[in-house]
């Protein structure tokens, strides 16, 4: 049985009043916390998934209730989809009292009542969430007059040692060979650098096409957001934009000019079942290829995949890498690895020759980080035969990681290195979830510790987005934590954080390394001096936390 640290045994105390990211107060009718007040524990408690409260109640070693279960349910409940789904719709329009259905049917015009006959249209659903507070206003911003001389800041710029590779890189991929590695450490802008160079390649030659490939949804997801953000300054045409994941895959015949992302299990998949010479006769519009995570392109089945995608001699090939090897252990096969890209590699260039991570460090580039696994009880059951599927695969399954996620010992494990953070004296944690249910349960969950938490997904609308992080980069001396899951872009930085919670389970060093990278942004680049950075782990899970010993060899490889 779980037993809340500093708490009291039974029913869960309310501890006072505590502040939740994102709630929304203010005007007329009703914000979301005065509308919890107003109706019983046992109501508040049918907002959330029995499953979620029940682990709640788990973790918290009690039944949590009055403000505390209120101030969970902020956190942990989407009240903006809530209030746009219509059975969700319907329980809580039936808890509304008297005085404020009357007030909001004056609002809307119309009946609210839960069996009110007639459709909710989208103004009527706008409505009410503006009636509880959910909607912002768009604020006036003044144009102030412009000086007589002022310096110009690119919206897409770079730092030296990134303008240093693009300068070098470019040269090289028109060459014969037309092929080169980008090494760069974590945190030291591969993405970034990659995307002016291709920029360049799709200015230069028009019509073309770049592919883009690499694995996981989060990759692929910040791929397409990262060359957004870089075609929207450096561009200067109309492009597509594809995407092949899941069941995603553009027409191909009609994609002649643009940016297309691919996901490696999903262009093998159409290559070895649907479609295989989808590639093949892409491959004459191709121009550039750029390989995320690197060490994964000699894998014979993707080795095929870039084959035929650079079947055209006009074709160049980029590798992305922070560990430009194969393996972590076998010279052997990464000197197949540095074959396949001509042994041609652009790495960082440190002032007088010098170890590139130590410059970053000391040139205020990077914080400097401090490495420590925590080790969760067993929440799984593994057989040998899944246990070697899962250490041979290119990543952990879905299944397998929501079922360790959601575990109540995995939950307990990641709640108390956040507790452990945060009386070690860091004033920002970062906690990297592995759902969005994951996250909205840890953040339903600290924040009925007392702890100011938020959470951010790649579905959260921008505004509640926007008004989390700027509560999380706040230049206060409050504690603050902010969950997050599959939001890895460019737009997605937190400087402040001086400490990291790893609690999303992968056997990829580059998404392990991107996680990393949003928290250890060096003071030069308005992060910290220092980071500590904590991987839960399951030990019955087999190869998670290898990652987090193999990001400090990033330096170790092509010596």
């Amino acid at each position: 049985m779980l037993v809340r640290r500093g708490g009291a045994t039974g029913p869960c105390s309310d501890g006072g009043r505590f502040e939740v990211s994102g709630t929304a107060t203010g005007g007329p009718g009703l914000s979301v916390a005065g509308f919890l007040d107003t109706i019983p524990d046992g109501q508040v408690r049918r907002l959330l998934d029995s499953r979620v409260l029940a682990l709640l109640n788990a973790v918290s070693g009690c039944e949590v209730g009055g403000s505390r279960l209120r101030l969970a349910v902020q956190a942990m409940v989407d009240f903006s989809a809530l209030l746009g789904e219509a059975s969700s719709r319907a329980l809580v329009l039936g808890l509304l009292s008297e005085p404020k259905r009357v007030e909001l049917e004056h609002r809307l015009g119309r009946s609210v009542s839960p069996d009110a006959v007639g459709p909710w249209t989208k103004a009527d659903v706008s409505g009410l969430r503006a009636f509880f507070g959910l909607l912002e206003e768009d604020l006036a911003v003044a144009v102030p007059s412009a000086p007589s001389s002022e310096s110009v800041a690119p919206a897409y710029g770079l730092f030296d040692h990134q303008r240093v590779a693009v300068r070098r890189l470019l040269p090289l991929l028109a060459e014969d060979e037309r092929r080169a590695v980008l090494h760069f450490p974590t945190g030291a802008g591969k993405t970034r650098t990659a995307m002016h160079v291709v920029a360049k390649i799709l200015r230069d030659d028009e019509p073309s096409v770049v592919v883009w490939l690499a694995s996981g949804r989060e990759l692929l997801e910040q791929a397409m957001q990262a060359f957004k953000e870089a075609w929207t300054h450096l561009g200067t045409r109309p492009l597509q934009l594809g995407t092949m994941r899941g069941d995603k895959k553009p027409d191909l015949a009609e994609f002649t000019d643009g940016f297309l992302v691919a996901g490696l299990a999903k262009g093998w998949a159409v290559l070895s079942r649907d479609d295989p010479d989808w590639a093949v006769r892409l491959a004459p519009r191709v121009r550039l290829v750029v390989f995320d995570e690197a060490h994964q392109s000699t894998a014979q089945t993707y080795r095929r995949l870039t084959d035929d995608l650079t079947l055209d001699y006009r074709c160049a090939l980029l590798g992305l890498t922070a560990t430009p090897g194969r393996t972590w252990a076998d010279i052997d096969k990464d000197g197949e690895l540095a074959d396949l890209y001509s042994r041609t590699k652009v790495a960082l260039e440190a002032p007088g020759g010098g170890n590139p991570v130590k410059y970053l460090i000391e040139a205020g580039y990077l914080a400097r980080p401090s490495f420590r696994t925590l080790l969760a009880k067993p929440g799984l059951k593994i057989d040998e035969r899944e246990a070697a599927r899962i250490a041979t695969a290119l990543e952990i399954p879905e299944r397998i990681v929501t079922a360790l996620s959601m575990s109540e010992q995995y939950v307990a494990a990641v709640l108390h290195a956040v507790e452990d953070l945060l009386r070690a004296g860091h004033l920002r944690v970062l906690v990297f979830g592995a759902s969005v249910a994951h996250v909205h349960l840890l953040a339903g969950m600290l924040v009925a510790r007392g702890i100011r938490s938020g959470a951010v997904t790649g579905v959260t609308p921008r505004r509640d987005r926007d008004q989390a992080i700027r509560s999380f980069r706040a230049d206060d001396d409050v504690a603050r934590v902010l969950v997050n899951f599959g939001v890895l872009t460019t737009g997605f930085d937190a400087p402040l954080a001086s400490a990291v919670v790893v609690a999303r389970p992968t056997q990829s060093l580059v998404l392990f390394s991107q996680m990393v990278g949003r928290a250890i942004r060096g003071e030069k680049v308005g992060g910290t001096r220092d980071c500590e950075i904590v991987t839960v782990v399951d030990p019955s899970l087999p190869g998670f936390g290898d990652v987090a010993e193999a990001f400090l060899n990033w330096e170790d490889v092509w010596r």
